[in-house]
C-alpha cells in the first residue's frame, strides 16, 4: 500500500503523510476507508511504532484522518477532496524539480532522463495490474 524508503533522506513519517495525502487527493483512499494499525505498519516496514503514530497524528490534526477508540484509523469524512488533474500534478512539482536538478548535476541528456522516467512509470503501472 505504501512505499517507505529509510534511505531517502526524507523522514519516514513525512513519506507516509505525503503518500496518504496523495492517495486521498487521487481518490485511491476515500472517506471511511480504514488504514492499517500503527503496529501493523510498524511491523511491515520495520520502523518504530512512534514514527507511524506521529504520521497518523499529524494527519488527524489536519483533518485527513479520523480516530475512534478501539477502531482502525479511517479517512475522515471531511478529508481533502479529490483534486483536478492539474492540482494533482502540482503535487509532483517538488519531486520533478529534484529530479531535474539531479539530472543536470549528473549531466544526463533530456532524452535519456525522459526515457528512464517513462520506463519507470510503465513498470510501476504494470506492477499495479
Amino acid at each position: 500500500m505504501f512505499s517507505i524508503n529509510p534511505n531517502s533522506g526524507d523522514p519516514i513519517y513525512r513519506q507516509l503523510t505525503e503518500q496518504i495525502k496523495r492517495m486521498v487527493a487521487g481518490g485511491q483512499l476515500k472517506a471511511g476507508d480504514e488504514l492499517p494499525s500503527v503496529r501493523e505498519l510498524a511491523a511491515q516496514y520495520a520502523v518504530n511504532p512512534m514514527t507511524i503514530s506521529k504520521a497518523y497524528s499529524l494527519l488527524e490534526t489536519e483533518g485527513i484522518l479520523a480516530r475512534q477508540r478501539g477502531k482502525p484509523m479511517t479517512i475522515a469524512a471531511q478529508s481533502l477532496p479529490a483534486h483536478s488533474e492539474a492540482a494533482r500534478l502540482a503535487q509532483l512539482l517538488p519531486h520533478l524539480t529534484q529530479l531535474t536538478l539531479a539530472a543536470k548535476q549528473l549531466q544526463l541528456p533530456k532524452q535519456t532522463v525522459l526515457l528512464a522516467l517513462t520506463k519507470h512509470l510503465e513498470q510501476a503501472l504494470d506492477d499495479e495490474s
